[in-house]
């Protein structure tokens, strides 16, 4: 067996077991509320994180205008909650208007 299949196995067993662990400990262990707001505050940090990096940039640089406004659209039409699939094809629209304007 290479390294590599033993990291890809390992790695696999892991992220089992993590997954597995949710079910089985959520009657035994009680988190205290301020553990909750710091749980729910780390994952929206993490979203956000990660609505930045892929919105902003591109092969390690900025991904320039078209995209940061075609998902500004997109958030703002899901925050008014508007269907998904008009999320989706305003975001993409909006960034093929400009993309074709010149404006990459």
């Amino acid at each position: 067996m290479t390294a590599t299949v033993a990291a890809i196995l390992a790695l696999a067993v892991g992220t089992y077991a993590f997954r597995l662990a949710g079910p089985l400990l959520h009657g035994r262990l009680a988190l205290p509320d301020h553990v909750h707001r710091l749980l729910s505050a780390g994952a929206m940090v993490l979203l956000a994180a990660l609505l930045a990096t892929g919105a902003l940039t591109q092969a390690g640089g900025f991904a320039g205008w078209a995209r940061p406004a075609g998902v500004l659209v997109g958030g703002i039409l899901a925050w008014r909650r508007a269907p998904f699939v008009l999320v989706v094809l305003a975001a993409a629209a909006t960034t093929a208007a400009l993309r074709a304007t010149g404006l990459v």
